[in-house]
């Protein structure tokens, strides 16, 4: 027997829908279907958005002052409801929107019912994302901020200690730690720039595009946005419901900032290893093994470096969820946010841990002096030396990879070879060739915007500074 579409044969909340399908969800297809599993996270901002609307509808003449004051203040008591916990979410009702929409009807009546006038769904899911999305992104680059800052301090303190810097993981030349952390300090300067470009894209308002073709009803989306926050309306109404190319940017820039932590983690992985020795992790950022008895494993770099491939496959997974989608909503959209959440989650969590671990790295300065003085790394310096004394740079090239074939063959470093064996390689060698071998005489060389040298990381620290500040 055919059930009475207006009568409900079942206590189950009715669907939105109920006036055009008689059937009821299958349970499995409502299990299947259900988003506010995930996305309750989002009460905050749909009843921000709703608020908004309300308050638009009321301007517009579209609801009553009443019926707007009756909205507010249901949507306000809800509010409190669910963050006091006393708040049942019903995966019948799907999602965060009908479960706070039921609410408010049960909560004040026929005024409820008049709330989601003039929108639908599909641009209310778009715009709660972007809200949430818009907050998150000014939390996580406060966090690249923070990180910042520790590494400026370190990089204050370690301005003149001495390390090898490395190409192809072989020592090239003799730099500064705090130089060396004044790179990972600019590659975070460029995380939190695209970041910040992003969010320009982020907010822009899809409310008021309706399901797709934008409503009939006299609405005002530019009050909307003033009242959100947005710097402007989206501009048609089928890309405002259907792309969700900002959460892919969103992703792309995360997949860079934890690229650049999987590389930053991966040196502090060497560097704490027995064999380089240069630096200590607290032991509070570390474990222990369950059958070696003398091992320090440093856990939390190695699972930021494995957390990097998470953030790459979220990215790799909204790409997919879009790149066959048909204008203009398509329920794929639902998929994009377990992805998102998760990335989020896991930038904050990483830009937290990091910086609270390099805030407590313990540095070995006499390992990193020792290493300097391994692998030749002045062999760039005595070239330049010869260069000053006349001698083309090839040449000069050439007579000191000779001299560095001659100190392997005798195991000494440049700076370890006396003059005179120094002068077979070269006429144009002098005493004060000594001067320019030095690790010190190295770096200090290096004394240029952008260089190595001392005074110049000082000076960099202090500009960056003033780059965070601004």
């Amino acid at each position: 027997m055919m059930s009475d579409p207006a009568h409900p044969s079942s206590n189950l909340p009715e669907k939105p829908w109920s006036g055009r399908l008689e059937a009821q969800t299958n349970a499995l297809v409502e299990t299947f279907t259900a988003s506010v599993g995930f996305d309750q996270r989002l009460y905050r901002h749909d009843i921000q958005a709703s608020l908004a609307h309300a308050r638009m509808l009321a301007r517009q003449g579209i609801l009553t002052e009443a019926e707007c004051k009756a909205i507010i203040q249901g949507l306000e008591r809800i509010q409190a409801r669910i963050e006091s916990g006393d708040f049942a979410w019903s995966i019948a009702l799907e999602d965060v929107h009908m479960n706070i929409e039921s609410a408010l009807t049960a909560e004040i009546g026929e005024a409820g019912k008049k709330l989601h006038t003039g929108r639908s769904r599909n641009d209310q899911v778009a715009t709660d994302v972007r809200l949430w999305l818009r907050e998150e992104i000014d939390v996580i680059r406060q966090a690249i901020a923070y990180l910042q800052g520790v590494l400026l301090d370190l990089a204050e303190r370690e301005a003149e200690t001495i390390l090898p810097g490395f190409t192809h993981l072989q020592v090239a030349q003799p730099i500064t730690f705090g130089h060396h952390l004044l790179a990972w300090f600019e590659m975070l300067e460029r995380d939190r720039a695209r970041l910040a470009d992003c969010r320009r894209r982020v907010n822009l308002l899809p409310l008021g595009a309706a399901a797709l073709a934008g409503t009939t009803y006299p609405i005002d989306r530019h009050y909307t946005a003033e009242l959100l926050g947005f710097d402007a309306p989206a501009e048609n109404s089928l890309d405002a419901v259907s792309d969700r190319d900002f959460a892919i940017e969103f992703a792309a820039a995360a997949s860079i900032l934890m690229m650049h932590l999987s590389r930053f983690a991966e040196e502090l992985i060497l560097w704490s290893s027995a064999q380089f020795g240069f630096i200590e992790l607290a032991d509070s950022f570390c474990t222990g093994s369950s059958i070696m008895p003398q091992k320090k494993n440093p856990d939390v770099p190695e699972l930021i470096r494995g957390k990097t491939g998470r953030v790459f496959g979220h990215l790799m997974a909204l790409l997919t969820l879009m790149k066959s989608q048909p204008l203009a909503y398509n329920k794929d959209n639902q998929e994009d946010k377990e992805p998102l959440f998760d990335t989020v989650d896991t930038l904050k969590g990483s830009l937290r841990i990091f910086a609270e671990m390099m805030k407590a790295i313990r540095i070995n300065r006499e390992r990193m002096r020792t290493a300097a003085k391994q692998g030749f790394g002045t062999a760039t310096d005595l070239a330049d030396y010869l260069v000053r004394k006349g001698l083309p740079f090839r040449e000069a090239h050439h007579a000191v990879g000779r001299a560095v074939a001659y100190g392997i063959q005798v195991g000494r470093d440049l700076a370890e070879l006396t003059l005179a064996e120094l002068q077979q390689f070269s006429p144009l060698i002098e005493s004060d060739v000594f001067a320019v071998l030095t690790l010190e005489g190295s770096v200090a060389a290096r004394d240029h915007l952008g260089g190595t040298a001392p005074n110049q990381v000082r000076a960099a620290i202090a500009r960056a500074r003033g780059r965070l500040a601004a």
